[in-house]
């Protein structure tokens, strides 16, 4: 096996060039030993750092050369997507909290090349010695500074002491005043700072209201069926707010670290798909998500700090498109002194239908029984009768598969196309619930 260049991967994915960000990220990865590199959310920290990382490894170590420690599970199965979607032949493993530690050793008894976790779990694997790190010599902290303020600094600093072969580092993050941690050790970092460049195509809206749920349901009406995060502070806030979209038949899917792993992934399966145009949720979807690019979001409890602002604003607006921020304010009351005072909306009443085109549907088979893409594709072209723009987003994981398709078919395609086979494995298909 060769290992593949930087332009091999590019067209793999379909990419023609990388943006100013990821060249320079990719030069200075390549040449230096420490790097810290600030980039807004949605700018493509991740392939900035992988495509110089995956260069350097070396075909004759059989083990885990580097590791990728990131805050949350779900960025941690973002980036072992991006991988496998590169082509590159290289096995990643992401472990997080949550997933089955058994499972986990299931995995590292074929270790792979590039493993990603949360501090949390690898601290853990470490500890119980399940993991080799003598042949470490890449660290990444992905949104380094995340991971710290959500309390994985101990651990963080015991993965950094246990590593004693480390010869690059890598830093990211999306915010732009940070401290460096003593126990990441750098002595002459490469600091490549394009926190500043947000774009300037985002609008700032207040909305004023004096009944918050009534203005909330209006302002979805007025904005119409577009992508958007409804941003919430607290856990019981998500579900008032849900409770009230259900009422209104407004369909939606719900984010926040108190749901269930599985449950998380797929909401944000739904929400990629476009079965959910919109997503209620708390500060974890402000970074480190891989979401579509959103034309709103609404802060529908103003945050608590301006760092938490400017990550979730980051949602919207994005790589130069266009997108708008509607700041819920009570009537009598200001806004905190790092919100910009903004012009108000002047909301429109009107009804306007925000029910999606599209369903999930589930399969019961996925990579470990030998099943592409392409194969469900055909399934649902040949056997399923649809036409080419029917099929919508096909997402594959180790045992099952997600795919959607127009909301009005989806009944006559569980019909057809349940315990049809695949490869050599007879599939149940069934609507996500």
């Amino acid at each position: 096996m060769a290992i593949k260049s930087k332009e091999a991967i590019l067209a793999k994915l379909g990419i023609s060039t990388l943006n100013e960000m990821q060249e320079k990220a990719y030069d200075a990865i390549t040449s230096e030993k420490e790097v810290i590199l600030l980039s807004p959310t949605g700018t493509g920290k991740t392939l900035a750092f992988l495509l110089p990382i995956i260069e350097q490894l070396n075909l004759e170590i059989q083990t885990i050369q580097a590791l990728i420690l990131v805050p949350s599970r779900e960025l941690a199965i973002q980036i072992e997507q991006v991988i496998r979607e590169m082509g590159t032949g290289f096995k990643a493993t992401a472990v997080y909290g949550g997933r089955s530690g058994s499972k986990d050793k299931i995995q590292f008894k074929h270790p792979p090349t590039i493993l990603i976790g949360t501090p949390g779990r690898i601290a853990d694997h470490i500890r119980r010695k399940n993991i080799e790190t003598k042949t470490i010599s890449t660290i990444v902290l992905d949104e380094f500074d995340k991971s710290l303020e959500i309390g994985f600094k101990e651990e963080m600093s015991e993965i950094m002491n246990s590593l004693n072969r480390v010869k690059k580092k890598i830093l990211t993050s999306a915010t732009q005043h940070i401290k460096i941690p003593s126990f990441v050790n750098l002595r002459n970092p490469n600091r490549l700072d394009f926190s500043s460049e947000t774009s300037s195509q985002l609008e700032l809206k207040s909305v004023s209201f004096v009944k918050k749920d009534k203005t909330l349901l209006d302002l979805l009406h007025h904005i119409g069926k577009s992508n958007g995060i409804v941003f919430c502070n607290f856990q019981e806030s998500i579900l008032t707010v849900s409770e009230e979209l259900a009422k209104h038949r407004i369909p939606h899917g719900c984010f926040h670290g108190g749901l269930e792993q599985v449950d998380r992934e797929r909401t944000l399966i739904k929400f990629r798909n476009g079965t959910h145009n919109l997503l209620v949720a708390t500060d974890l979807a402000a970074r480190g998500l891989d979401v579509p690019e959103m034309d709103f979001i609404i802060h529908y409890e103003l945050p608590h700090t301006k760092a938490e602002f400017i990550h979730r604003n980051g949602r919207s607006a994005r790589m130069n498109k266009e997108g708008t921020a509607f700041i819920m304010k009570a009537a009598d009351k200001k806004l905190p002194p790092f919100i910009p005072e903004t012009s108000s909306l002047t909301i429109v009443p009107k009804h306007q239908d925000l029910s999606s085109n599209w369903e999930t549907l589930y399969i019961s088979g996925g990579r470990k029984d030998k099943i592409s893409k392409g194969d469900i594709a055909g399934l649902f072209f040949k056997q399923g009768k649809l036409e080419k723009a029917e099929l919508g987003v096909i997402e594959l994981k180790q045992d099952c598969a997600f795919v959607s398709v127009p909301r009005k078919k989806y009944g006559k395609l569980v019909e057809l196309l349940n315990n049809s086979r695949l490869k050599k494995k007879k599939v149940r298909i069934s609507r996500l619930q």
